[in-house]
């Protein structure tokens, strides 16, 4: 079980915010899984072999071709707004 100041450190870092009564379960629940990780670190791994993904995956990806595009009156014939050759849109960052 982590200390309560410790666990105020971590939260911090990790900018949450606990009430005093939950630090002693939030305390016992970290040390928990700091118990796992020790647990896994165990664990002889030496005759595993690396393995990136469990599932074998393989590209899926077109080859890059040049086309013609859209014709860009067309695309932007239904536009509600447009301005120089672009949709208009409202400004969402100030």
């Amino acid at each position: 079980m982590l200390d309560k100041d410790t666990v105020k450190h971590v939260a911090n870092l990790c900018r949450l915010e606990f009430k005093e009564e939950e630090m002693d379960g939030i305390s016992k629940k970290l040390g928990d899984i700091l118990g796992y990780v020790e647990k896994l670190k165990s664990v002889d791994t030496e005759s595993v072999d690396i393995t990136y993904n469990p599932i074998n995956l393989t590209n899926v990806f077109r080859e890059d071709e040049v086309k013609k595009s859209l014709d860009r009156e067309k695309v932007l014939q239904n536009a509600p707004d447009k301005e120089m050759g672009c949709f208009k849109v409202p400004k969402v960052l100030d």
